[in-house]
């Protein structure tokens, strides 16, 4: 069964967590599989991937990556990215492989 699945971009700049990008696949097979694919398509991915806002705070300052990380290890982050789900029509329980970009540089295997 064809399932969508993200590779996601935090585009962190100066500590913070500036945008979101995102690209989408329709693939079947294990989820270890899809993983590995993404991770394979991680830096080529990046540049055509869909940009998105990041959450700011009521003054327009972003989320610090510490907060972030934070909200990660306790899998609340999932929250952050509704607009990218609801945008490319993802159900619950998506998967997904996250890529931290700070300062303009792509970190990743």
């Amino acid at each position: 069964m064809l399932e969508t699945i993200l590779n996601i971009y935090l585009i962190i700049q100066n500590g913070f967590v500036a945008a979101f990008r995102a690209k989408a696949y329709e693939m079947e097979g294990g989820d270890d599989d899809k993983i590995k694919f993404l991770k394979s398509k991680a830096k080529q991915d990046f540049e055509s991937a869909y940009v998105f806002d990041a959450t700011s705070n009521a003054k327009g300052a972003f989320m610090s990556y510490n907060k972030f990380a934070k909200l990660e290890k306790q899998g609340m982050h999932f929250q952050l990215f509704e607009e990218i789900f609801s945008n490319f029509n993802i159900p619950e329980n998506p998967l997904i492989c996250v890529t931290p970009v700070v300062d303009g540089e792509i970190i990743g295997e």
